[in-house]
Order: C-alpha cells, then sequence, then structure tokens
C-alpha cells in the first residue's frame, strides 16, 4: 500500500504538472493566435474603411461603415464606431446593436482609447495606439479592442466572441485530465508489478527468517534469475545450510557430552555405594579410633557424603536432558508435605510455616520434596534462619487456572542484583573465591526442572523492604499433562549455592 501511494503520488505530481504547463501554454497559444488574427484585422479595416470617413461622418455613414467592418472580418467580431457630429454632438454606429454597445465597453479600455500619447516620447510615433481588453458577459468570454484615427476620424471598437476558443481549451483540460487518471492508474499498476517483483521476494525472505528464527533450520528459498535479490536469496540459503550443520554439529557434541555425564553417574554409582557402605562404617567406629586418625575418617565420611549427592544430582539432571523423566502424581496435602520435608531434615526450630490444613493439590510427593528441600536448604544456608514458608491458593477454587503458590523467604543479605537471573544456573556460584563449597551449584536448577515438569515454575526475588530473598514456586494443583512415571529417585538436600 505505501508503495502505491507513493507511486501515485509522484505520478500524480508529474501528471499535474505537465497537464497544468501543457493547458497553460496552449491557452497562451491559442488566444495569442485568435487575438493577434482579431486586432490585425480591426487595425486594417480601421485603416482602410474608418479613416476613410469624413470627420464629421452621418449616423448612416457610420453605420454603413461599421456593417461593412464586421462583414468583411474572417474573425466574425461585432464593430462599434464613435465620431462627433457638428456641434461636438456624438453619434454611434453599431453593426449588430443586439450582440455589442457601447454599454459593453470596459470604462478602462475607453480612457486607454482615448488617451492621447506624446508623439517622440519613449519612442511614441503616433498619438493614438490599438488597446484591447478580454470580458465576459452573460458567461461567454469575449475579447474587446479599440483604436482611434488619427489625424482626427471615429473611434472604433471590435467585439470577438471567444466561446470556441473556450470549448477548445475545455476539451484540453478533459484530455488532460483523462490522461492524469490514466497516468494514476498506470502508476498503481506498475507499483503493483514493483511488489509482485521486489516487495513479494522481501516478504518471503522476511517470512523464511521468521521460520529459521523459530527453529525450522530445513528453510530454504526458492532461487530464480540473476538480479540482486536472487544474489540475497543465495546467501540466505548458504547462510541457512550453514546454519544448520553448525546446529547439528552443537547438537551431536551436545548428546554426546550428555551420554558422557550418564555414562560417568552410572559407572561411578557402584562405587560410590561401596564407598557409602564403608564411610558408615568408619562412622560407626569414630569414636574408639586414634584422635590423630578421626579428623581424616571424618573428612573422607563427609566428602564421600557430597560426592555421592552430586553423582544423584547428575543422574537426576541427565534425566531431565533426555526427556526420560516422569511424574507418579498422587493427591497431596501440601502442608503435610512441607511439614515431613522439613521434619525429614531437622528443620523444624528453624522453620516456619504458614499454610492451612486441607489444601491438596495433585503432584509427585517425591519431586515437590526434591524442590522443598532445595529451596528451603538454600534459605537456611545462605540466608539463616528463621525461613518462613508460606502456601497458598491463587484463582477460582478446582478451576482450570487454579495454582499452588509456595513462598520460602529467609532474612538474609539478599541476592545481589547480578546474581539473580542466575540463580537456577547450572553450576552457578555467585563467589567467585569459593568455588569449592558443600553445594554442588545444582540444586536450585533441578528444583526448577522438577517445577516445570510439574507445568508450574520458580522465580527468585528480593523482599521490598530488603529483609532477605524470596522463592516463590508456583504449580498447578491439577497438572493439565504428566509425563508418566520415574524410574528412580534421588535425595535432596543440595541446595545449591547462590549468595557471595
Amino acid at each position: 500500500m505505501r508503495l502505491v501511494v507513493v507511486f501515485g503520488l509522484v505520478a500524480l505530481t508529474a501528471a499535474v504538472s505537465a497537464s497544468g504547463i501543457a493547458y497553460w501554454l496552449n491557452r497562451e497559444a491559442v488566444l495569442t493566435r485568435t487575438q493577434d488574427s482579431a486586432l490585425n484585422d480591426f487595425r486594417q479595416e480601421m485603416q482602410d474603411r474608418a479613416a476613410a470617413l469624413p470627420l464629421r461622418p452621418t449616423e448612416e455613414e457610420l453605420q454603413r461603415a461599421a456593417e461593412q467592418m464586421a462583414s468583411s472580418s474572417a474573425v466574425g467580431y461585432g464593430v462599434v464606431l464613435l465620431g462627433e457630429r457638428d456641434g461636438g454632438k456624438p453619434i454611434v454606429g453599431a453593426s449588430d446593436p443586439d450582440r455589442f454597445t457601447m454599454d459593453d465597453v470596459p470604462a478602462s479600455l475607453r480612457q486607454a482609447v482615448e488617451r492621447r500619447q506624446e508623439v517622440g516620447e519613449d519612442g511614441e510615433d503616433y498619438p493614438y495606439h490599438l488597446f484591447w481588453q478580454r470580458t465576459e458577459r452573460g458567461g461567454t468570454p469575449y475579447l474587446v479592442g479599440g483604436a482611434r484615427v488619427d489625424g482626427g476620424g471615429p473611434t472604433g471598437y471590435m467585439s470577438a466572441s471567444l466561446e470556441a476558443e473556450r470549448q477548445d481549451l475545455s476539451s484540453l483540460a478533459w484530455s488532460l485530465g483523462i490522461a492524469t487518471l490514466l497516468a494514476l492508474i498506470g502508476s498503481a499498476l506498475l507499483a503493483q508489478a514493483a511488489a509482485t517483483t521486489v516487495l513479494r521476494p522481501v516478504h518471503k525472505l522476511g517470512e523464511a527468517a521468521r521460520r529459521l528464527g523459530e527453529g525450522e533450520l530445513e528453510t530454504r528459498l526458492r532461487v530464480s534469475g540473476t538480479d540482486e535479490l536472487a544474489e540475497l536469496a543465495r546467501t540466505f540459503n548458504a547462510a541457512a545450510e550453514s546454519l544448520q550443520k553448525k546446529v547439528a554439529d552443537m547438537s551431536a557434541r551436545e548428546e554426546s557430552s550428555r551420554r558422557f555425564v550418564a555414562d560417568m553417574s552410572h559407572e561411578l554409582r557402584t562405587p560410590m555405594t561401596a564407598l557409602t557402605a564403608v564411610t558408615e562404617v568408619l562412622e560407626e567406629e569414630q569414636d574408639g579410633l586414634d584422635p590423630m586418625i578421626a579428623p581424616a575418617v571424618a573428612l573422607v565420611v563427609s566428602e564421600t557424603r557430597r560426592l555421592n549427592t552430586l553423582v544423584e544430582n547428575l543422574m537426576e539432571v541427565t534425566r531431565f536432558d533426555a526427556g526420560t523423566a516422569r511424574l507418579v502424581l498422587d493427591e497431596v496435602d501440601v502442608a503435610d508435605q512441607v511439614t515431613a520435608c522439613v521434619d525429614a531434615r531437622a528443620w523444624l526450630d528453624a522453620v516456619e510455616l504458614d499454610a492451612e490444613r486441607g489444601i491438596t493439590a495433585r503432584l509427585d510427593p517425591r519431586r515437590l520434596d526434591v524442590i522443598l528441600a532445595n529451596l528451603i536448604g538454600n534459605a537456611l544456608k545462605h540466608g539463616g534462619s528463621p525461613v518462613r514458608v508460606s502456601v497458598r491458593t491463587a484463582g477460582e477454587a478446582r478451576s482450570v487456572g487454579e495454582e499452588l503458590v509456595i513462598e520460602v523467604r529467609d532474612h538474609g543479605p539478599g541476592i545481589p542484583e547480578e546474581v539473580l537471573p542466575h540463580v537456577f544456573d547450572r553450576f552457578y556460584k555467585a563467589s567467585a573465591s569459593r568455588p569449592r563449597s558443600e553445594g554442588s551449584g545444582l540444586g536450585l536448577s533441578i528444583a526448577r526442572e522438577n517445577a516445570m515438569i510439574h507445568g508450574g515454575s520458580i522465580a527468585a526475588r528480593n523482599s521490598p523492604d530488603g529483609d532477605g530473598a524470596v522463592f516463590e514456586l508456583r504449580l498447578p494443583v491439577d497438572p493439565s499433562r504428566g509425563v508418566g512415571a520415574d524410574d528412580g529417585g534421588e535425595d535432596a538436600g543440595d541446595g545449591g549455592e547462590v549468595r557471595a
């Protein structure tokens, strides 16, 4: 549409300008030709007939001379001759009093004709000159001219109709108007052709780029011709092919990395089981060990448990990446579930629960426990007690859009603004000076994955009053879609490290 408007404006401007110039030039040419012909003929008749009249002609002589001048004219004008009789009284002779009289002569023209010029000044050779003026009577244009015979004699006036010229100019104006309209129609057709040959390929290119951005890497453009658009289409196809190849290579490497992590986790699970059994025995015998050996045994027990948690978390991550994680849904009393999670980890003295009994949701209990353990454990580790856990529902009761909302709030220093966007990233630790800590940096990431598999979400923010951080978990009360059953379970408790 913009192209049509632009083409139309350009065509309209060009056509109107050309038509206006053509009309003005033709109008001046037509009127000048008619005017010159009539005035030259009138001048000649004044010299041949009016000048031959006596100084004091009679009215009949003036009448006859005017009629002869009008009848012999090739232009077809009316004539009025004005003379003086004895005593200075004016007499008038008209070729056709019904068509042209002295009342039809403008006063300004009469004054100009009667005005005597000074001979010799400014190159004047005659005391009287021929003057003309265009007028209109009854809607019809006329050319009125007048002259006085030098050396004494009558004054003559002529009136020639310009109706024929006006009709010719009107026909010309209609023709130019039609030409302008045809130019507008032609510009619209030209704009349509331009849109077909230029804008449509550009639109197709934009559509292809949009599909490519949405992940349809097999998108290609059909190339035809050798112009700039064809070259652009070839460049796009080459870029899309290169991008598809790079994405395929990256996907292959990512898949290889996932298989490596999964295989490594499974391979480590067997020796970790044995190590765990040994460390349990060592822990039971720790009180009876040599004081020099006991610290080393305690360190081995602690690091073995940490390594075991890391292996379990890696296996959970690989399940999410492979898409094999499944939900086992059950009707859960949320308050009881939160209480059980806190009690199992001996956090009752450090956690405040604000939840009404009877709030139930259809969830996977094990995965909800993993989420709660990571969020509460993270708050205790980095925010300090007391940690407040509140449970509520959002939306109309039992409606499709009803959500379970669980907020975990601590009273620590809060999360730095530059860290907030990364708290759920895998292996992310806010403090570069503490790359090695009790957490693996996977806990919050696993919590988010478990929320997403329920169709929910987790968001982190700082409290508006500046007193600690708030993690908000939103889960549908009745997920519209589940993913079957899980193939194994992991113990929670690694909250990830998100504070500096």
